[in-house]
């Protein structure tokens, strides 16, 4: 038995903790949105995390869907954090009345429910749907009959079939099904149906038209449907005023045009019955194509969903959605942009494209950030100002501004100079190139915008730093075809709507960029109709090169060309020939070392094997090898791959030999070394000539890749040359060596086999 005391304490504590049990349950009865302190408010969306295309995790752990990139854009506008509540489907209705969640949108259905919550308006019209394995004989409804049917539990296919508000026509079909199953997610209903366990899934038809494109032509969708109904916000009961706030802001949503496009991403635009409450002007339907270099960040590139994302490309997007266009997302080369506008298969360049040193070469948007040009370092580096990259190897991107800086006719005497004290100033084909070259110290530093530097540096954690010192300055502006300034207008305009009413800042901030926007409706136009007519046809003459001087100059690339030509065949025929010998072996764990690299070698692409051949020391083994190693890089990679490619070529010329001549050889006394030197060699080397001779003709064009380890060679030279005469005469120029070459090269091979052409 417990004294008084004893009892006393026990009293205390239990007292204590119903208090507490208490205050607890009070703030858990809080709704999340009240949670909140000031205007930060948290709005916490309560959805089923296997519901596609509403809401669902995708590959990457996130949670994504239609639903919720509408829930996330009320949040943006409003400026309130969105939290996304994954929830049991069958506990809903207690995770929004005990204040966990603040509304339930998911693909929620109003019919039927019209008194259990404070809904919001309808804003999807949806049908339920009955789903089957192609080529059942299941073609209509009535086809159900003695058929086992799975639904959701709890859900609007469930009320169709068993609802008070079911049709007595739904309610005696659901008869007539040898059994109705639910089950607690679709991807179960559908591995459920795959495998033969049951014969239909009924379900709503957004998900249904998502599961049939996802998993390919497996399943088809019967005609008939079975109900239809209207998918709303539900809030719980008597919260009218968060229902009213969402709901206003779905409505402005939906007369700017963020609702259709979000509708239209999810392939939702025929469901969607939300409908503008004021009129809204027709607008032109056409296509916008803007071009764009897809390794750009952040102003454009791919993300690790494999879109193109970036600031640029959300501003296209927003002048596209209210102007009611469709956007294209246009990746090019930048070295051919100009030939990609002139030619009317792009309408602008956007993509971080400076105007400084190009005013007169295209029609110009305002500019619309203020961009500079800045050097990027490894941390640690002794280099900290401009002067210290005396003697250094410096990297840029080809056709760039920062190449422009230091060597463009615009280039102030003081970066020229700075550019001439450089040991050498590389180009590269892109940026990750040219970070992958400093981190692994082939170069000293890269100069480019400070856009992109920052990206950059903040992506690869405290590897770089930037200095201080900038090269030069610039502005950004989106370049139209010259004299188009009719689309010029148009875009122009609608970004002076996007500055005046915040959104161009929401995206700037987005992508971390605020500080950088330089767009005014006070700008000048940098050309008119008028100026756009100004230059000379003599003028324009004058900067190009003939045919003869394009020439000339690709002679620079030519020798660079020819050296990997022939080191690669001294270096590759050997090595071949003894992987034939490995791969003949009779030693079987030789045998598969040598297929297993010939089929590594011919099964990955060449540019691959560059790369992992020249950044590997470096990145696996903590090894520079110094900027010399960049040559090396490549005879050794185009070695190794052509050597995989000759191995098997030279066992199908040994192969071919019959056997009969080695027997004789034996019987001759011929050891097997003479064997092979004098009677199947020869033969082996006749019989293999054609093959060979396809493979040196491809080893000409693929000097060509050698560029993607910033190692200059003549098709190099060729593009950068058109790039900057705006021409495609010297590709045409590289294209007529190539062909020349080759035809030399045929020539001497047709002669070699003519020789080795004994028996007719």
């Amino acid at each position: 038995m417990l004294n008084r005391n004893s009892r006393k304490h026990l009293h205390f504590a239990l007292g204590m903790l119903l208090v507490i049990s208490m205050i607890m349950s009070m703030a858990y009865m809080i709704p999340s949105q009240v949670q909140a302190t000031g205007e930060e408010k948290t709005f916490t969306v309560g959805f089923d995390a296997e519901f596609p295309p509403y809401g669902y995790k995708d590959t990457n752990g996130e949670y994504v869907g239609f639903d919720l990139d509408l829930a996330q854009e009320v949040c943006t506008r409003n400026g309130w954090t969105l939290k996304k509540q994954p929830i049991d489907w069958d506990f809903k209705d207690k995770e929004l009345n005990s204040g966990s969640i603040d509304c339930i949108w998911n693909g929620f259905t109003i019919d039927g429910r019209e008194n259990d919550y404070t809904w919001s308006v309808p804003y999807v019209d949806n049908s339920q749907v009955v789903v089957v394995k192609n080529g059942s004989p299941i073609k209509t409804l009535s086809d159900l009959k003695d058929k086992i049917v799975v639904v959701q539990a709890d859900s609007s296919a469930l009320a169709a079939f068993t609802g008070e508000d079911a049709s007595d026509e739904n309610k005696a079909l659901a008869k007539s099904f040898k059994e109705l199953q639910q089950v607690g997610d679709y991807n179960s209903a559908f591995l459920n149906l795959e495998s033969g366990m049951v014969d239909a899934v009924c379900l709503d038809i957004g998900v249904a038209n998502y599961q049939i494109s996802s998993r390919g032509d497996t399943f088809i969708m019967l005609e008939e449907k079975v109900s239809s109904e209207k998918y709303g916000i539900g809030f719980k009961k008597g919260n009218t005023a968060l229902k009213d706030e969402v709901e206003k802001t779905l409505l402005e949503m939906v007369n700017d045009g963020k609702f259709a496009e979000i509708a239209q991403k999810w392939h939702l635009e025929d469901s969607v019955c939300l409908k503008p409450t004021k009129t809204v002007t027709q607008k032109e339907n056409r296509t916008f194509t803007v071009g764009f270099d897809a390794e750009f960040p952040p102003y454009g590139y791919k993300d690790t969903n494999g879109e193109y994302v970036g600031f640029d490309l959300d501003l296209a997007q927003e002048v596209c959605t209210r102007n009611g266009w469709t956007l294209k997302k246009q990746p090019i080369d930048w070295d051919f942009k100009d030939k990609e506008l002139n030619s009317g298969s792009i309408d602008c360049i956007w993509n971080g494209f400076t105007i400084d040193g190009r005013e007169n070469d295209y029609t110009w948007s305002t500019p619309y950030v203020d961009n500079s040009q800045v050097v990027v370092v490894k941390n640690g580096s002794p280099i900290k100002t401009l002067s210290d990259l005396k003697d250094k190897i410096v990297v840029v991107q080809a056709d760039s501004s920062a190449l422009a800086a230091f060597t463009g006719d615009d280039a102030s005497d003081e970066n020229k100079a700075l550019a001439k004290s450089f040991k050498e100033l590389q180009q590269v084909g892109d940026y990750n190139s040219a970070f992958l070259n400093l981190e692994s110290g082939m170069v000293d530093a890269v100069c480019l915008d400070i856009g992109v530097a920052n990206y950059q540096i903040s992506s690869r954690g405290d590897t770089f730093i930037m200095l201080e010192e900038k090269v030069s300055s610039e502005k950004y502006g989106i370049g139209f075809k010259k004299g188009n300034t009719e689309l010029r207008n148009a875009v122009q305009k609608t970004l002076i709507q996007m500055k005046n009413d915040g959104k161009f800042e929401e995206i700037a901030k987005k992508w971390g960029l605020e500080t950088s926007i330089c767009l005014s409706e006070n700008d000048k136009y940098l050309d008119s109709e008028t100026e756009s007519s100004q230059t000379t046809p003599d003028t324009y003459k004058a900067d190009k090169l003939t045919f003869g001087e394009i020439l000339l100059q690709l002679l620079d690339g030519v020798w660079a060309t020819l050296l990997i030509f022939f080191l690669t065949l001294l270096f590759s025929m050997p090595l071949g020939l003894l992987l034939t010998f490995i791969r003949m072996s009779r030693f079987k764990v030789v045998q598969w070392i040598a297929r297993i690299y010939i089929s590594i070698m011919r099964g990955t692409p060449l540019m691959l094997q560059l790369i992992v051949v020249f950044y590997a020391p470096y990145y696996i083994f903590n090894v520079s090898l110094g900027q010399d190693y960049r040559f090396y890089a490549v005879i050794i990679g185009f070695s190794l791959n052509y050597a995989a490619y000759f191995a098997e070529i030279f066992r199908a010329g040994i192969q071919s030999v019959p056997n009969g001549q080695r027997e004789a050889a034996s019987v001759l006394g011929y050891t097997k070394g003479q064997t092979f030197r004098k009677i199947i060699f020869p033969q082996m080397v006749k019989h293999i000539l054609p093959p060979v001779t396809n493979e040196i003709i491809t080893l000409v064009k693929d000097t060509s890749l050698a560029f993607v380890l910033t190692y200059i060679e003549m098709f190099t030279i060729a593009k950068q040359i058109a790039a900057a005469q705006a021409n495609i005469l010297p590709l045409f120029a590289a294209g007529l060596f190539y062909y020349v070459f080759n035809m030399l090269v045929a020539f001497v091979m047709e002669k070699v086999e003519k020789r080795l052409d004994y028996y007719r």
